[in-house]
């Protein structure tokens, strides 16, 4: 018989399974290698379509770009001046910023309904979600043209069952009042996105703190302030955030409803920030001053995501946290 020699380790036991120097190490660097490979695409398509696109429009910000000859003529400051002084821009700010006001709480309340109701949904709970979350798939053009016809002011649905009940509904499309809430109607059709992600976080509260709960007599209502909601605010604070970039960025349902025909003149109460700036960079074709607007439009948001950040981190609970 032979016998096996065991080098001693450092301990004094002896250890046959030692590794030798810089095996690990070499076996990270090639595990990082690949993992680098399989992520290149979207590195590659992020410093070309993103990045690059950031930074060639903030180089014809500061700039006068003719589309016809591909000229830029540089001009300093003179396109963020004209945001200063273009009433227009200040019009479109103040009807988006009304506009994230009302919606953004209206989807997250809306939103968290419906999870909450298929929460509790036992036997086809995924009958209902699917259905639920169809309206999300259905492009935007289609949409448009549904409440287009439900919110006609004298034939649409809407005011019709309004009129069964014996209120007469308002001029959805026409009347400036009600415009914005009309799009914001629009942006509650296509909430199923926010309601997959509280849907998600409402599985992964433990059952067993609603059982202490019911113990202590605290009743649904209670169990819902005290429990669902601190154990949900990271999903919460998620989706305030991007909802409110969104609601910032909101295009296609003012466009479809009332831009897309030039024939007709738009309500003013449409004219929404996202629409100017498309309206400057193609039918304009003031690529400069689009520019200027939408790095306007980037700072804006940007603070607005920073004091987000700030407030709610004070309210949010993390699992892994110790109070």
């Amino acid at each position: 018989m032979t016998s096996t020699t065991v080098a001693p380790s450092g301990d004094g036991t002896r250890d046959s399974s030692r590794k030798r120097p810089g095996r690990g190490r070499k076996y990270n660097r090639r595990e990082a290698l690949a993992g680098y490979l399989f992520i290149s695409p979207w590195i590659i398509g992020f410093l070309v379509f993103t990045a690059g696109s950031m930074i060639y429009s903030l180089v014809i910000s500061f700039s006068k770009y003719n589309l016809a000859t591909n000229v830029i003529r540089p001009t300093g400051t003179s396109n963020y001046e004209a945001l200063l002084e273009n009433p227009k821009v200040a019009k479109a700010l103040a009807n988006t910023l009304f506009y994230a006001v009302l919606a953004v709480p209206l989807e997250i309340c809306f939103a968290l309904l419906l999870a909450v109701l298929l929460n509790r949904v036992g036997r086809g709970a995924g009958f209902f979600r699917t259905v639920y979350y169809l309206p999300k798939m259905t492009p935007a053009v289609a949409t448009a043209s549904i409440f287009f016809l439900l919110l006609n002011g004298n034939t649409g649905a809407i005011n019709q069952g309004l009129r069964f009940i014996g209120v007469e509904g308002p001029q959805w499309l026409v009347d400036p009042t009600w415009v914005k809430p009309s799009i914001v109607l629009m942006a509650l059709w296509t909430v199923s996105g926010t309601m997959v992600i509280f849907l998600a976080a409402l599985k992964n509260v433990p059952r067993d703190l609603y059982e202490v709960a019911a113990l202590d007599g605290a009743g649904p209502v209670r169990q819902f302030f005290s429990i669902t909601l601190p154990m949900i605010s990271g999903a919460l604070f998620f989706n305030v955030i991007i909802l409110t970039i969104a609601a910032f960025q909101v295009f296609d349902q003012a466009y479809l409803l009332f831009w897309r025909d030039q024939n007709n003149p738009a309500p003013e109460a449409s004219l929404f920030y996202a629409v100017y700036l498309f309206q400057e960079a193609f039918r304009q074709f003031n690529f400069g001053f689009a520019a200027a607007m939408a790095w306007l439009l980037f700072v804006i948001l940007m603070i607005l995501t920073f004091i987000q950040v700030k407030v709610g981190n004070r309210f949010v609970y993390y699992e892994g946290e110790r109070s």
